[in-house]
Protein backbone atom coordinates (compact mmCIF):
# COMPACT_ATOMS: atom_id res chain seq x y z
CA UNK A 1 0.00 0.00 0.00
CA UNK A 2 1.25 3.55 -1.08
CA UNK A 3 -0.41 6.82 -0.02
CA UNK A 4 -1.38 8.73 -2.79
CA UNK A 5 0.98 11.29 -0.69
CA UNK A 6 3.74 9.67 -0.91
CA UNK A 7 7.12 10.48 -3.40
CA UNK A 8 8.44 7.08 -4.56
CA UNK A 9 11.21 7.21 -7.09
CA UNK A 10 10.95 4.50 -10.24
CA UNK A 11 13.97 3.39 -9.46
CA UNK A 12 13.43 1.94 -5.92
CA UNK A 13 12.68 -1.84 -5.46
CA UNK A 14 10.42 -3.04 -3.20
CA UNK A 15 8.57 -5.50 -1.84
CA UNK A 16 4.70 -5.95 -2.73
CA UNK A 17 3.62 -6.42 1.05
CA UNK A 18 4.96 -2.91 2.83
CA UNK A 19 3.00 -0.19 3.74
CA UNK A 20 4.36 3.25 2.88
CA UNK A 21 2.30 6.32 4.56
CA UNK A 22 1.33 9.59 3.86
CA UNK A 23 4.22 12.18 2.83
CA UNK A 24 6.71 9.80 3.14
CA UNK A 25 9.89 10.10 0.60
CA UNK A 26 11.90 6.83 -1.08
CA UNK A 27 14.41 7.80 -3.29
CA UNK A 28 16.51 5.66 -6.00
CA UNK A 29 19.06 2.96 -5.40
CA UNK A 30 17.18 1.99 -2.10
CA UNK A 31 15.66 -2.15 -1.55
CA UNK A 32 13.22 -3.07 1.05
CA UNK A 33 12.39 -6.34 2.08
CA UNK A 34 9.16 -7.62 3.36
CA UNK A 35 6.77 -6.55 5.73
CA UNK A 36 8.10 -3.02 6.46
CA UNK A 37 5.93 -0.21 7.46
CA UNK A 38 6.81 3.87 7.13
CA UNK A 39 4.21 5.03 9.02
CA UNK A 40 4.62 8.77 7.80
CA UNK A 41 6.94 11.80 6.83
CA UNK A 42 9.70 9.54 7.05
CA UNK A 43 12.60 9.93 4.14
CA UNK A 44 14.93 6.97 2.58
CA UNK A 45 17.94 7.42 0.28
CA UNK A 46 20.57 5.41 -1.13
CA UNK A 47 22.25 3.58 -1.75
CA UNK A 48 20.31 1.87 1.25
CA UNK A 49 19.22 -1.50 1.51
CA UNK A 50 16.46 -2.61 4.09
CA UNK A 51 15.77 -6.35 5.45
CA UNK A 52 12.37 -7.45 6.00
CA UNK A 53 9.37 -6.30 8.81
CA UNK A 54 11.35 -3.50 9.84
CA UNK A 55 9.02 -0.16 11.27
CA UNK A 56 9.75 3.01 10.67
CA UNK A 57 7.58 5.71 12.89
CA UNK A 58 6.93 9.45 11.99
CA UNK A 59 9.57 11.75 10.74
CA UNK A 60 12.85 9.55 10.40
CA UNK A 61 15.36 10.14 8.11
CA UNK A 62 17.28 7.07 6.42
CA UNK A 63 20.16 6.71 4.16
CA UNK A 64 20.91 10.65 4.16
CA UNK A 65 24.41 11.67 3.28
CA UNK A 66 27.06 11.68 6.45
CA UNK A 67 27.61 15.14 8.25
CA UNK A 68 31.26 15.02 7.83
CA UNK A 69 32.99 17.55 5.93
CA UNK A 70 35.41 15.71 4.17
CA UNK A 71 32.59 14.24 2.58
CA UNK A 72 32.26 15.00 -1.26
CA UNK A 73 29.29 13.42 -2.77
CA UNK A 74 31.48 9.88 -3.01
CA UNK A 75 29.17 6.45 -3.34
CA UNK A 76 28.84 5.08 0.23
CA UNK A 77 25.78 2.81 1.38
CA UNK A 78 23.55 1.75 4.63
CA UNK A 79 22.66 -1.37 5.49
CA UNK A 80 19.77 -2.19 7.52
CA UNK A 81 18.57 -5.87 8.66
CA UNK A 82 15.40 -7.44 9.75
CA UNK A 83 13.11 -7.13 12.89
CA UNK A 84 14.23 -3.24 13.86
CA UNK A 85 12.27 -0.62 15.23
CA UNK A 86 12.96 2.68 14.36
CA UNK A 87 10.47 5.69 16.63
CA UNK A 88 10.10 8.48 15.74
CA UNK A 89 12.59 11.24 14.44
CA UNK A 90 15.58 8.60 14.45
CA UNK A 91 18.43 9.42 11.99
CA UNK A 92 20.86 7.20 9.96
CA UNK A 93 23.26 8.39 8.29
CA UNK A 94 25.33 6.44 4.76
CA UNK A 95 29.08 6.22 5.50
CA UNK A 96 32.15 8.05 4.36
CA UNK A 97 34.79 6.89 1.61
CA UNK A 98 37.48 7.56 4.88
CA UNK A 99 35.80 5.16 7.41
CA UNK A 100 34.62 2.17 5.09
CA UNK A 101 32.03 3.33 3.02
CA UNK A 102 29.47 1.65 4.81
CA UNK A 103 26.80 2.22 7.84
CA UNK A 104 25.31 -1.09 9.00
CA UNK A 105 22.07 -2.11 11.91
CA UNK A 106 21.81 -5.76 12.27
CA UNK A 107 18.42 -7.31 13.48
CA UNK A 108 15.69 -6.71 16.47
CA UNK A 109 17.24 -3.50 17.95
CA UNK A 110 15.60 -0.88 18.80
CA UNK A 111 16.22 2.94 18.62
CA UNK A 112 13.92 4.95 20.16
CA UNK A 113 13.22 9.01 19.70
CA UNK A 114 15.69 11.07 18.32
CA UNK A 115 18.66 8.33 18.30
CA UNK A 116 21.04 9.11 15.75
CA UNK A 117 23.71 7.13 14.30
CA UNK A 118 26.65 8.67 12.15
CA UNK A 119 28.41 7.51 9.51
CA UNK A 120 30.12 4.29 9.71
CA UNK A 121 28.63 3.22 12.22
CA UNK A 122 28.08 -0.51 13.02
CA UNK A 123 25.14 -1.85 15.32
CA UNK A 124 24.94 -5.41 16.30
CA UNK A 125 21.66 -7.07 16.60
CA UNK A 126 19.16 -6.83 19.71
CA UNK A 127 20.57 -3.40 20.63
CA UNK A 128 18.94 -1.26 22.80
CA UNK A 129 19.43 2.71 21.79
CA UNK A 130 17.55 4.32 24.10
CA UNK A 131 15.83 8.16 23.54
CA UNK A 132 18.41 10.39 22.00
CA UNK A 133 21.30 8.07 22.49
CA UNK A 134 23.82 9.94 19.81
CA UNK A 135 26.30 7.69 18.30
CA UNK A 136 29.57 9.16 16.75
CA UNK A 137 31.15 8.44 13.48
CA UNK A 138 32.81 4.65 13.45
CA UNK A 139 31.31 3.89 16.78
CA UNK A 140 30.66 0.14 17.03
CA UNK A 141 27.90 -1.41 19.44
CA UNK A 142 27.87 -5.30 20.09
CA UNK A 143 25.17 -7.67 20.68
CA UNK A 144 22.97 -7.45 23.21
CA UNK A 145 24.15 -3.78 24.69
CA UNK A 146 22.22 -0.86 26.03
CA UNK A 147 22.75 2.11 25.52
CA UNK A 148 20.73 4.72 28.12
CA UNK A 149 18.66 8.40 27.15
CA UNK A 150 21.03 11.04 26.10
CA UNK A 151 24.28 9.27 26.44
CA UNK A 152 26.74 10.21 24.00
CA UNK A 153 29.43 7.89 22.51
CA UNK A 154 32.83 9.32 21.29
CA UNK A 155 34.20 8.55 17.43
CA UNK A 156 35.77 5.33 17.00
CA UNK A 157 34.33 3.66 20.28
CA UNK A 158 33.27 0.53 21.09
CA UNK A 159 30.33 -0.79 23.42
CA UNK A 160 30.98 -4.57 24.37
CA UNK A 161 28.58 -7.29 24.14
CA UNK A 162 25.35 -7.40 26.71
CA UNK A 163 27.63 -3.86 28.27
CA UNK A 164 25.04 -1.50 29.43
CA UNK A 165 25.56 2.39 29.45
CA UNK A 166 23.20 4.16 31.88
CA UNK A 167 21.40 7.26 31.02
CA UNK A 168 23.13 10.78 30.54
CA UNK A 169 26.57 9.00 30.11
CA UNK A 170 29.44 10.38 27.97
CA UNK A 171 31.43 7.68 26.83
CA UNK A 172 34.91 8.42 25.43
CA UNK A 173 36.56 5.23 25.99
CA UNK A 174 35.56 0.95 24.99
CA UNK A 175 33.32 -0.30 27.43
CA UNK A 176 33.70 -3.21 28.68
CA UNK A 177 31.57 -6.65 27.98
CA UNK A 178 28.67 -7.48 30.42
CA UNK A 179 29.28 -4.22 32.50
CA UNK A 180 27.43 -1.28 33.54
CA UNK A 181 28.80 1.84 33.03
CA UNK A 182 27.56 5.33 33.62
CA UNK A 183 29.05 8.91 33.91
CA UNK A 184 28.67 10.93 37.35
CA UNK A 185 31.77 13.31 37.72
CA UNK A 186 33.49 10.61 36.16
CA UNK A 187 32.36 7.78 33.51
CA UNK A 188 33.22 4.58 35.65
CA UNK A 189 32.26 0.82 35.31
CA UNK A 190 29.79 -0.05 38.27
CA UNK A 191 30.24 -3.94 37.81
CA UNK A 192 28.57 -6.56 35.99
CA UNK A 193 25.03 -6.14 34.34
CA UNK A 194 24.13 -9.09 36.32
CA UNK A 195 20.39 -8.80 35.73
CA UNK A 196 20.50 -8.12 32.06
CA UNK A 197 23.14 -10.94 31.98
CA UNK A 198 20.22 -13.55 33.35
CA UNK A 199 17.54 -12.26 31.27
CA UNK A 200 19.79 -12.51 28.42
CA UNK A 201 19.90 -16.48 29.45
CA UNK A 202 23.44 -16.57 31.47
CA UNK A 203 23.77 -19.44 33.75
CA UNK A 204 24.98 -18.79 37.37
CA UNK A 205 28.02 -20.25 36.63
CA UNK A 206 28.93 -18.08 33.69
CA UNK A 207 28.09 -15.08 35.73
CA UNK A 208 30.19 -16.18 38.68
CA UNK A 209 33.14 -16.35 35.77
CA UNK A 210 32.48 -12.72 34.91
CA UNK A 211 32.01 -11.48 38.30
CA UNK A 212 35.48 -12.94 39.50
CA UNK A 213 37.03 -11.94 36.19
CA UNK A 214 35.57 -7.87 36.96
CA UNK A 215 36.87 -8.00 40.19
CA UNK A 216 40.16 -8.77 39.40
CA UNK A 217 40.24 -6.07 36.95
CA UNK A 218 38.05 -3.31 38.92
CA UNK A 219 39.14 -3.78 42.54
CA UNK A 220 42.64 -5.48 42.52
CA UNK A 221 45.69 -3.14 42.98
CA UNK A 222 46.69 -4.17 39.16
CA UNK A 223 47.00 -2.18 36.47
CA UNK A 224 45.02 -3.22 33.26
CA UNK A 225 47.89 -5.69 31.60
CA UNK A 226 48.38 -7.23 34.71
CA UNK A 227 44.99 -8.01 35.67
CA UNK A 228 44.23 -9.34 32.46
CA UNK A 229 47.16 -11.74 32.83
CA UNK A 230 45.73 -12.61 36.20
CA UNK A 231 42.43 -13.15 34.94
CA UNK A 232 43.77 -15.45 32.16
CA UNK A 233 45.70 -17.88 34.27
CA UNK A 234 42.73 -17.88 37.24
CA UNK A 235 39.02 -17.55 35.01
CA UNK A 236 39.08 -20.18 32.39
CA UNK A 237 35.64 -19.81 30.03
CA UNK A 238 34.58 -18.91 26.89
CA UNK A 239 32.63 -16.16 27.93
CA UNK A 240 35.89 -14.40 30.26
CA UNK A 241 37.68 -14.79 26.70
CA UNK A 242 35.68 -12.28 25.21
CA UNK A 243 36.14 -10.20 28.32
CA UNK A 244 39.80 -10.58 27.29
CA UNK A 245 39.58 -10.18 23.56
CA UNK A 246 37.79 -6.70 24.23
CA UNK A 247 40.09 -5.60 26.32
CA UNK A 248 42.90 -6.52 23.95
CA UNK A 249 42.11 -5.13 21.20
CA UNK A 250 41.19 -1.79 22.16
CA UNK A 251 42.55 0.80 20.83
CA UNK A 252 40.93 3.53 23.05
CA UNK A 253 41.38 1.77 26.36
CA UNK A 254 38.55 0.59 28.50
CA UNK A 255 37.00 2.09 31.23
CA UNK A 256 37.35 0.84 34.70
Amino acid sequence: MIHPTAIVSPEARMASDIFIGPYCRIGGRVHIGRGCRFDSHVVVEGPTTIGDNNHFFPFGTVGLPPQDLKFEGEETFLTIGSHNVFREFVNIHRGTKGGGGHTKIGDHNLLMVYVHVAHDCIVGSHVILANAATLGGHVTIEDHATIGAFSGVHPFCRIGTHGYVGGYSVITKDVLPYSKTASERNTRAFGVNTIGLERKGFTSEQINNIKAAFRLLLQSKLNTSQAVEKIRDKVQAPEVQVLLDFIETSTRGVIK
